[in-house]
């Protein structure tokens, strides 16, 4: 048993029914970025806040996507032109829990509002009902096409008191066709809250250890890795990645 799995099975265990009074469909998201060895030190900091979700025994769950966009990256750049009002679409498999689901998020004046559908599994061809959801929620016809797979292990935290979740994701993997990047050492941690609380103990740990928020999604980090050389525009996020692959490389 590694060393990151003995501290998760110190903690408290929380199930999927009991998480689901925590949903935060419509929240605001603040990100971190950190290393596994340094969220193995901080993990048992937590232990007293939050509780762990468990599903079907395990604490650090798979997920896997598959992300659209159209022919000219639109919600990508939308994102890096610092666009206000933007949307990701994506579908998602919940492996441990054996769901699949189509989800569209909508970012808009800072907040995060995610609308879902379920689904029999991940296709790479969207279906009539697909597009009509699609359309609906963003109010846009774009001809969307697949343009990566994202895949990473998840732990997830709800806080005993507040109503807040922390999900910790981990052994990042983004591939399209024969490209394949992986961030192993890497954590990207997101507090969704209702509103922003500088004083909820995660963001507390944050500040303890110096750590600041970082606002840069796993879609953009695998759009720029996989595409660059299709003339994707990075100027505005390469301090950003150049931290991430810092982070990722020096703890290999």
């Amino acid at each position: 048993m590694t060393e990151l799995e003995n501290v998760l099975n110190a903690m408290t265990p929380i199930t999927l029914e009991e998480m689901d009074t925590v949903k935060l469909m419509n929240r605001v998201d603040t990100k971190f970025a950190f290393s596994v060895d340094e969220l193995i030190q901080f993990l048992p900091e937590l232990s007293k806040s939050y509780k762990i979700l468990e599903v079907k025994g395990t604490r650090k769950p798979f997920y896997e996507s598959l992300y659209y966009d159209d022919e000219k990256f639109s919600f990508y750049r939308d994102h890096h032109n610092g666009k206000t009002d933007r949307y990701k679409v994506r579908f998602r498999n919940y492996t441990e829990s054996d769901l699949s689901f189509l989800e569209i998020k909508h970012k808009t004046k800072g907040r995060t509002d995610k609308k879902r559908i379920k689904v029999d599994n991940i296709v790479e061809v969207l279906g009539q009902e697909h597009k009509d959801f699609i359309t609906k929620i963003t109010q846009n016809d774009k001809e969307l096409k697949p343009t990566m797979w994202n895949s990473f292990n998840r732990i997830t935290l709800v806080s005993v008191e507040l109503n807040e979740r922390l999900t910790l994701d981990f052994n990042l993997t983004f591939k399209w066709e024969e490209e394949k990047i992986q961030f192993n050492q890497l954590v990207i941690a997101e507090l969704k809250q209702e509103e922003v609380d500088r004083n909820a103990p995660f963001y507390a740990l944050m500040k303890k250890f110096k750590i600041r928020p970082y606002r840069l999604s796993k879609y953009c980090i695998g759009t720029i890795e996989l595409h660059k050389t299709e003339g994707i525009k990075y100027n505005r996020f390469k301090e950003k990645l150049l931290k991430l692959l810092t982070i990722n490389f020096k703890n290999n």
